[in-house]
């Protein structure tokens, strides 16, 4: 059986790298994951970027990325997914070396989001929405998540200072993260008197956009030198409507449900096995829907269920154990890399204060837009 594994990582902080470029960025990540699976060349590259042919104007990132790092005469291109380009991306590297057309590829997810400043970079990542119906409209994603949030309020009468608990455990945790943006806890008191960015939306309910490139190496199990390998037992993608009022329900995250269950069902795992979820927390009410799509909490229920549960990294159900997507920081098309980064420096034991005791088995989530592209990956430590 053709195993995968993930033999190596790397990744630069999250932040505003203004004097770095995106093969700068990249070629950092890169030779360290290629350092860390002991020196391991890949025969394919897959990069993940949502916004470089707009912000930073340079389409044909593979052959940038690969010169720049010194890996010529291999395959690669650039995968988009939205949010979860890099985490896409992965889902690409994961089957071309489990159907063994390559024995060890590279990942990176990569973006540079400080190309742009002003308006102009919200009107960017509008582009992961319905143009027609949506930004046509006005609609930015940090209004669209605003609207979430307000029915989901009016509909199971949930208070509003129950969504500080996935920010507040964030950032707690990003405390401990030497690649995280934001390495301060905030109390509560903190969180309800941040300015509104789009009402009931605050400026702690939403992810802060950031540069960064984060590198993972793949390979099977003829090219496995490492003695602690981290496998990887389930990848899938699954969609859903792109525009909102497309869906039954906006508040059901249909998409997170089946890649859930089609990577608990591809590791033959249950959800009671699983050490740790990376979930993604672009917003806080996703946050929410995730766990109710996931079977985690009733539906209507998740913001109860938050207060309820022990979510810290020696808690019951670690999440977000390195910082999130809040704030480690939000390098939209990267931010799918780190996670699973993340998640493997927490199966190899390598976590420090934020280590998940005895971890083996982590699901990690990224999404494009609200659940309208859902990656789930399983990484166990066999």
């Amino acid at each position: 059986m053709n195993d995968v594994f993930i033999a190596g990582i790397g990744m630069t902080p999250v932040g505003e790298h203004w004097d770095k470029s995106l093969a700068n960025l990249s070629a950092r990540a890169i030779l360290d994951a290629i350092k860390d699976a002991g020196g391991i060349k890949p025969q394919a590259l897959y990069v993940g970027n949502l916004l470089a042919s707009t912000v930073s104007r340079q389409a044909n990132l593979g052959t940038l990325i690969a010169e720049n790092a010194g890996l010529t005469h291999i395959e690669t291109f650039t995968v988009e997914a939205g949010e979860a380009s890099g985490a896409a991306a992965l889902h690409v590297a994961y089957q071309a070396v489990k159907s063994e057309r390559v024995d060890t590829a590279l990942v990176v997810g990569v973006e540079k989001v400080t190309d742009m400043v002003g308006p102009s970079i919200d009107y960017a990542i509008a582009q992961t929405m319905d143009y027609d119906f949506e930004v046509t409209q006005g609609l930015t994603p940090a209004a669209q998540a605003a609207l979430l949030m307000a029915r989901y309020m009016d509909e199971f009468q949930a208070e509003r200072d129950s969504f500080s608990a996935l920010p507040l455990l964030a950032h707690a945790n990003a405390a401990g993260n030497p690649f995280a943006m934001y390495r301060q806890a905030i109390d509560l008191e903190t969180y309800c008197a941040a300015p509104a960015l789009s009402s009931p939306l605050n400026l702690f309910d939403a992810a802060p956009y950031a540069d960064g490139a984060a590198a993972l190496l793949l390979v099977n199990n003829k090219q496995l030198i490492s003695k602690s390998p981290v496998r990887i037992a389930a990848s899938n993608v699954v969609v859903d409507a792109l525009a909102l009022h497309d869906r039954q329900d906006p508040l059901s995250f249909r998409a997170a449900t089946l890649s859930t269950y089609k990577a608990l069902a591809q590791a033959d795992l249950e959800w009671n096995a699983i050490d740790l979820f990376e979930l993604w927390d672009a917003y806080s009410i996703y946050g929410v829907l995730t766990l109710e799509a996931c079977g985690l909490a009733p539906r209507g229920d998740g913001w109860r269920w938050i207060q309820e549960n022990d979510l810290t990294p020696k808690g019951g159900i670690p999440l977000l154990t390195m910082g999130g997507n809040k704030a480690r920081g939000f390098p939209l098309g990267a931010a799918g890399v780190y996670q699973a980064a993340e998640a493997v420096l927490q199966l190899r034991l390598d976590a420090g204060q934020n280590q998940v005791p005895d971890a083996r088995r982590a699901m990690v989530q990224a999404m494009g837009g609200p659940a309208s592209t859902v990656v789930t990956h399983i990484f166990t430590k066999d």
